[in-house]
């Protein structure tokens, strides 16, 4: 097999699609350990790189803003310069393929996106999307890698586990909420659920990014006049994804939504149990015991991404039955 020296691999997306990418990442560390792999990345996603010690550098494109061409200049430029032998990209944009192939790199990787990618990368991968995404990923290395597949693994987090802990984090991203696409069910059930789990003996743990001080705001107005001996606001007090991290990880269960926080658990190893309304959770969480998908299967979903772009009105995946949660817990 070829020895690669110096990859260069593309991948844009939030922190979780960052996370779905690391078994891509894992593979060629443990087939090219002495290579030198670079990360690019999107901008709002860069704090990633303080998850994993498996890059050893990175740089940010972002190809989703009014100045998308002058980013992918940006990204032509930088691949054009950085001397690198292998390239994958996970990108489906028709112009990757002819950007990669005019920077001289000589082994290319991409998704068969149109007869022109195949003319223009040295292997056009067929992309399989009804699949856990993590492994739709990986079949991009398979062509320079023998390597079986791994779960998506961040860098050790040591920490105790907090005994009788459960960690309740709502959010979803920023992005999202812009968008109006609606992805968890209300800050009422939510407290609800906190309810609950505090009258059973359970620790609980909030917790929230930036983004999520609306939701988090509204919680703990429903918690007023309520005994919170057991409960523990962490609010504002994981001041980066690492910390976040560490907080997962010393949880005997992260209750979330779909989100970059279960991305994090799963790579944790971390049980998870995920409220899905519109999206796919067989594409999202891999088939494990530890990690669970709480539906209201109703006949239209998943709908999100494969059939509308937005979220319906109606939002009928999202009544989900409290008792079911506490059930599984």
């Amino acid at each position: 097999m070829k020895q690669f020296k110096n990859i260069l691999l593309i991948n844009f997306g939030g922190i979780g699609d960052e996370i779905l990418f690391l078994p891509v990442i894992q593979c060629l560390r443990k087939t090219y350990p002495n290579a030198k792999i670079t990360l690019c990345l999107e901008g709002r996603s860069k704090s990633f790189v303080n998850l994993t010690d498996l890059i050893n550098d990175y740089f940010c494109v972002d190809i989703k803003t009014k100045n998308k061409y002058l980013q992918m200049i940006k990204l032509y430029f930088k691949a054009l310069f950085g001397k690198y032998d292998l390239v994958i990209s996970s990108g489906a944009n028709s112009l990757i393929p002819v950007l990669l192939f005019l920077t001289g790199i000589k082994t290319r990787i991409g998704y068969k996106s149109s007869k022109l990618s195949e003319k223009l990368l040295t292997y056009a991968v067929n992309l399989n999307k009804y699949q856990y995404a993590a492994n739709m990923y990986f079949d991009l290395v398979k062509p320079v890698s023998d390597l079986p597949f791994e779960f998506p693994c961040i860098k050790s987090v040591e920490c105790e586990k907090f005994p009788e802990s459960v960690l309740i984090h709502p959010g979803v991203s920023k992005i999202s909420v812009n968008k109006k696409i609606v992805k968890t069910v209300s800050a009422e059930i939510w407290a609800e659920i906190i309810k609950k789990l505090l009258l059973k003996g359970k620790k609980v743990y909030l917790a929230g990014g930036p983004d999520d001080y609306d939701i988090i705001d509204k919680i703990k107005k429903n918690l007023l006049n309520y005994d919170l001996t057991n409960f523990f606001d962490m609010y504002g007090k994981t001041k980066n994804i690492y910390d976040l991290a560490k907080l997962i990880k010393s949880s005997e269960i992260l209750i979330c939504s779909d989100s970059a926080p279960m991305h994090i658990s799963v790579a944790l190893n971390t049980k998870t149990i995920a409220i899905f309304g519109p999206t796919d959770e067989n594409k999202l969480l891999p088939k494990s015991n530890n990690f669970i998908a709480i539906t209201n299967n109703c006949d239209c979903r998943p709908c999100l991404w494969d059939k509308r772009n937005t979220t319906c009105e109606k939002l009928d995946c999202l009544n989900l039955n409290i008792e079911n949660i506490l059930k599984l817990i």
